[in-house]
């Protein structure tokens, strides 16, 4: 096979996106190839002595790696703008990300310091995961830095946070906090699913780690499960590495071939996605019954300006609170007809979710009121249908409701 010479980091982003990672074989298919093989042969016993030692490269086996798998981390690196030195390595989901982060790097008697405005298999992970590994943690109201500095212990080994957060859309500083977890010798480990890539780059805003759910954005048609981290290449091979491959959270080929897919359009959908959004925060301000309307971008969010300076888009997700409680909440989902209810974001279908009953039911109603869940919250993520469709949906369903 002979790898083609478009992958350079000089490349735009929506080039990476199409030629990233692409490595052809003696046919000269266009589309990428797609590998659906367990194991891999030897051409002698002397090549799997040395494989097995790291002394030779190629594939041994697909848990450890494969070749449409390494194509999909290729490009994902290269779409992350990352310095030089980051790999990635892709797993079976997101939440399988966020949790080999954590236990691949840290040991009994460290301490994590997270934000408490997590999605929540994320506060599962970080709050009762891990303490029972014990590995410690903290859950803190991020928005303010003084805040972390205040939690931090001698022992402390990571930062934990999601900007924007899921799902209020809470900004934090990504810049700040960075420097705060290198100052006490902390690694920053960000989920950056909200901003996928293409609006927020947070190596270059001082992150150790990076995570997503490439379910969402990257595959963003509702077709398959994945997930991604990113880190410096000596945090694989110190640690991560040999978690990822001795304990099996890995990528199927197949997946990883739609999600490479995905890729190759992300850049356009989220921005199409995007557009739409903004269009629509300026008919839910004025719609009646609704309120505490929030989207990174828009003026009248209280972070607007640190959004702006962190992220190049507002990315594809509203967060409106709707009058009357749980029931008009529920009256007004069930009268959509175009956006359907569902607990998935980024896709190229507009989903809409009442974090309350699902997503964050897990926590207790006190904690999830000082997060800003309500009975009457809704998170929408806009997908790639016409902007003025989903006004229409969305007024014709408050009516009905009320």
């Amino acid at each position: 096979m002979t790898k083609t010479t478009s992958t350079s980091r000089t490349l735009r982003a929506r080039t990476r996106a199409v030629r990233g990672g692409l490595e052809r074989s003696q046919h000269g298919e266009t589309s990428e190839a797609l590998y659906l093989t367990s194991g891999f042969a030897y051409p002698d016993a002397g090549s799997a002595e040395r494989r097995f030692r790291n002394e030779e490269p190629g594939y041994i086996y697909s848990r450890f790696s494969n070749p449409t798998v390494a194509a999909f981390e290729q490009r994902l690196t290269l779409l992350e703008d990352a310095p030089e030195g980051v790999e990635c390595r892709a797993t079976a989901t997101g939440l399988a990300a966020v949790s080999s982060a954590f236990l691949g790097t840290l040991s009994a008697g460290d301490h994590v310091l997270s934000s408490r405005a997590l999605f929540g298999g994320c506060r599962y992970i970080v709050e009762e995961l891990l303490p029972r590994l014990g590995i410690a943690s903290t859950l803190i109201d991020g928005a303010d830095i003084k805040t972390w500095e205040a939690a931090i212990r001698p022992n402390t080994k990571a930062f934990f946070l999601e900007t924007p957060s899921n799902p209020a859309l809470e900004i934090f500083d990504v810049r700040a906090i960075a420097d705060l977890a290198h100052a006490h010798g902390a690694m920053l480990v960000i989920d950056n699913v909200f901003a996928s890539p293409i609006f927020q780059k947070p190596f270059a805003l001082g992150a150790d780690i990076v995570v997503y759910s490439a379910t969402k954005h990257m595959d963003g048609q509702g077709r398959v499960l994945g997930g991604a981290i990113l880190a410096r290449k000596e945090v694989f091979d110190d640690k991560l590495g040999v978690y990822l491959r001795n304990t099996g959270p890995s990528l199927s080929p197949f997946n990883a071939w739609v999600l490479l897919k995905g890729l190759e359009t992300m850049d356009l959908r989220v921005r199409a996605q995007a557009a739409g959004a903004e269009q629509l925060i300026a008919y839910l301000k004025t719609a009646p019954g609704v309120s505490n309307v929030r989207y990174p971008f828009d003026p009248d969010h209280p972070q607007t300006n640190l959004a702006r300076s962190q992220m190049s888009g507002g990315g594809t997700v509203v967060t409106f609170d709707v009058a009357g409680g749980r029931d008009a909440a529920f009256a007004f989902a069930n009268a959509l007809e175009v956006i359907d209810i569902s607990n998935n974001l980024g896709d190229a279908k507009s989903l809409l979710t009442h974090p309350d009953t699902t997503t964050h039911a897990r926590l207790p109603e006190a904690e999830r009121r000082a997060l800003g869940i309500t009975e009457g919250m809704f998170r929408l993520s806009v997908g790639l249908e016409d902007p003025l469709d989903l006004i229409d949906d969305i007024d014709a369903a408050l009516k009905s409701s009320r």
